[in-house]
């Protein structure tokens, strides 16, 4: 591969910690400020985001329609058959319902996408933008199933984006308490064994055993806080998710069924929450109901383990695949310190030298690309262009990682000849478009200040045409990696 040029802090400040330059972006006399100043530029509640169609309405409806066909007995019998694990068939109104239910939620997915990438083409504060990424990537959701999908844009916006300036433990309860969260991980579907609920269940079908899930307590422990390997044991996660039982959406019941509500928030529903004292990690937690989770969780927000654990991803997003052991201690350092402070946080990121190598540390990936790309040729609307379905021709479809652990940022992840390739075809879709109105030759120095490496500037300058021209920049080595 074409030797890099060394990059200066301008564009480290522009590339690596913010999404991308536009093309009339100056270079940043101070970048360690320009970072730090952005934390009074970062905007909340942009207006695509603000304008989201509610998620809750679109689903509640959505059940009601189907409740009421089942109360009206438009579902027909199934003959007896000589097992019982026959389910009845839908009827063509069910049917039909819920393709115009996938369909809807669809459109809100494709919107919300729409807005995220708007955001960021028009953000002020990039840097912010990206931790909003990083967060919303390192507490996931995964657009798998139609009433998460419905969720997804609401998730970042409403518990993401409000904590990404503030604490490390109100992020955690945000997310954990929010409808994609527990729609996602089936928490709604979590009932305690000895729980009010599950002995009226038992009394009405001996048969018939009600219990817990396990899923939104052993990933909040491996993924979101403590991290894996940091010491605890199965029996520290069956008994969390026992502390966490009667979390659940508003609006759905008991096993996920309809109830009264209006499916858009959190609610506590003691019925379905297991008595008694729970042990997590050594510790006993006797608090009741809600509390008793909520208590774990903030101890688990506070644990040096938890600090490591958001330490090491955060340098890794800024600091390479394998980043440096002093960098990931100084981080784990600073949030036990300041009690999970995400801004003093970030303080220490921008001040620690590793980040600040004068060397490529990290590959974009599709969606970091394509941010960068948007923004380097100028594009602040986005027009007919859907994200949604590019992002998912690039490999990475937005809100979509396939697993509670979210997207990898290694380059072993995105570095494939043929996810290449895909770059390169949309980068002439974009460059056919732009190739008339920017020079390369001009842009390159422009986004890659003083970081513009002679290798791809050659090749920039012997182009056959404006057009292939930008392609070059977009896929060069240079602007690749960050």
């Amino acid at each position: 591969m074409t030797a890099l040029a060394g990059i200066s802090p301008a564009a480290i400040a522009i590339n690596r910690f913010g999404l991308g330059a536009t093309p009339l972006d100056a270079p940043p006399a101070d970048p360690r400020r320009w970072l730090g100043d952005q934390f009074d530029r970062f905007e909340l509640l942009p207006q695509g985001l603000a304008e989201l169609p509610d998620a809750g309405v679109l689903v509640k409806g959505y059940q009601m329609e189907q409740r009421a066909m089942r109360q009206a007995g438009q579902r027909p019998a199934v003959a007896a058959m000589p097992t019982a694990a026959v389910k009845p068939s839908k009827t063509p109104e069910q049917i039909v319902a819920r393709q115009d239910f996938v369909q809807d939620v669809q459109a809100l997915y494709r919107q919300a996408v729409q807005a995220r990438m708007q955001s960021a083409l028009e953000t002020q504060a990039p840097f912010v933008e990206r931790l909003v990424h990083f967060w919303s990537n390192h507490f996931c959701v995964s657009a798998d199933n139609p009433q998460t999908t419905a969720f997804v844009g609401a998730f970042e916006r409403d518990a993401i984006r409000p904590h990404v300036l503030g604490r490390f433990e109100d992020m955690l309860l945000a997310v954990e308490h929010h409808p994609a969260m527990l729609i996602y991980l089936n928490q709604v579907q979590s009932i305690g064994p000895n729980s009010i609920a599950a002995q009226r269940a038992a009394a009405r079908n001996p048969e018939r055993q009600l219990g817990l899930n396990e899923n939104l307590g052993r990933e909040i422990m491996e993924l979101h806080t403590l991290g894996v390997r940091s010491g605890y044991a199965q029996a520290d996660v069956t008994e969390f998710a026992r502390a966490l039982t009667g979390w659940t959406v508003d609006g759905i019941g008991p096993q996920g069924r309809l109830d009264d509500g209006s499916v858009d928030s959190f609610i506590f529903r003691p019925q379905l929450h297991e008595p008694g004292t729970r042990t997590i990690l050594g510790k006993s937690y006797a608090q009741p109901g809600e509390d008793q989770a909520r208590a774990a969780l903030i101890d688990f927000a506070r644990s040096p383990a938890t600090a490591s654990h958001i330490a090491t991803k955060l340098a890794r997003h800024f600091g390479g695949d394998n980043p440096a052991p002093a960098l990931v201690d100084r981080l784990a350092a600073s949030f036990t310190q300041s009690k999970g402070d995400l801004r003093a946080l970030y303080r220490t990121l921008v001040a620690s030298p590793e980040p600040w190598a004068p060397q490529p540390l990290k590959f974009k990936t599709p969606w970091e690309w394509t941010v960068s790309a948007l923004r380097g040729l100028g594009r602040t609307q986005l027009g007919q262009m859907q994200i949604a379905s590019l992002q998912s021709q690039l490999g990475q479809p937005v809100w979509k990682p396939g697993s509670p652990a979210g997207w990898d940022d290694i380059v072993a992840s995105w570095a494939a000849p043929d996810a290449l390739l895909r770059r390169v075809e949309f980068a002439q879709r974009l460059a056919a478009t732009s190739g008339d109105t920017l020079d390369a030759r001009k842009l390159g120095p422009q986004l890659l200040p003083a970081s513009f490496s002679p290798a791809t500037a050659d090749q920039v300058a012997r182009a056959e045409s404006p057009a292939g021209a930008l392609v070059l920049l977009l896929v060069s080595p240079d602007f690749l990696r960050r």
